[in-house]
């Protein structure tokens, strides 16, 4: 299944199922799991371990050293899970030594044409990234979030899970769980509603979540103060807890 005009460094690791297609470049420490798809003209370097059934598409660069001055030549890998979709142009940057040596991507997410991942970054599953959107490096992206075209992401921010934000959204701080987001700077514009439905949260758990919301956004609450709120939710709408353990934990402040 590897095209005649693709070039397979011999140390690559490929497994039954592989298709790659013309002039993709394969190099060395080059793992591909069982039955992913690599179209033509794609150029994956190592070290990178790849799962199962991902679609690599034309054009796409992984693998590559960190766009980082401070890379000096050190070991880093990428891995990536199961499942994922990169559309074409996509680019994927290794670790470096700063950021623990991995660029890690998890299972089942879509990344549209022309995003790009940093060095560093960690993207849980279940994600959408749609056309430009780009992270620099160290970010950290939580599970079934969903960031527009164009949607751009500081070095070394969280986004939360189930949030999502709009087309040109710009973030230099940490975007909570569930929220819908937009602009730039980017601002909160409630909870992520629709996006929650669809993934199984009972009307119930909205509330709960609009009330938190509230207490966080449109209060004349501290945060700290506002948290302490929060807290008193969990027991009727335990999906606020997870809200309650982002915002604890420490990170570049949120957006507020």
């Amino acid at each position: 299944m590897i095209h005649p005009h693709a070039l397979v460094d011999p140390s690559a690791e490929i497994a039954p199922g592989v298709e790659i297609g013309p002039f993709s470049v394969i190099g060395p420490e080059v793992a591909i799991g069982e039955g992913t798809w690599v179209g033509p003209h794609v150029v994956i370097n190592g070290p990178t371990r790849i799962g199962r059934e991902n679609r690599i598409y034309q054009f796409s660069s992984l693998g590559e050293i960190a766009q980082d001055l401070k890379y000096a030549g050190e070991r880093a890998a990428l891995e990536i899970g199961n499942r994922n979709v990169f559309r074409e142009y996509c680019t994927v940057s290794r670790g470096t030594a700063g950021g623990g040596g991995v660029t890690r991507i998890g299972d089942d997410n879509f990344l549209m044409a022309y995003v790009h991942i940093a060095h560093d970054c960690r993207i849980a599953n279940h994600t959408v990234f749609a056309n430009c959107a780009s992270l620099a490096g160290h970010v950290h992206v939580e599970d079934h979030a969903v960031l527009g075209g164009f949607t751009g992401i500081h070095q070394f921010c969280r986004v939360g899970e189930h949030c999502m934000t709009g087309i040109g959204t710009v973030s230099f701080q940490d975007i909570p769980p569930y929220l819908m987001v937009a602009g730039n700077t980017a601002k909160p514009y409630g909870i992520n509603t629709t996006g929650l439905k669809r993934r199984g949260f009972s009307a119930e758990d909205l509330a709960g979540l609009k009330k938190a919301y509230k207490l966080l956004y449109k209060s004349s609450l501290r945060l700290e103060e506002a948290i302490i709120e929060i807290e008193g939710l969990v027991r009727d709408c335990p999906p606020v807890e997870r809200l309650v353990q982002f915002l604890r934990t420490e990170g570049r402040g949120i957006i507020r």
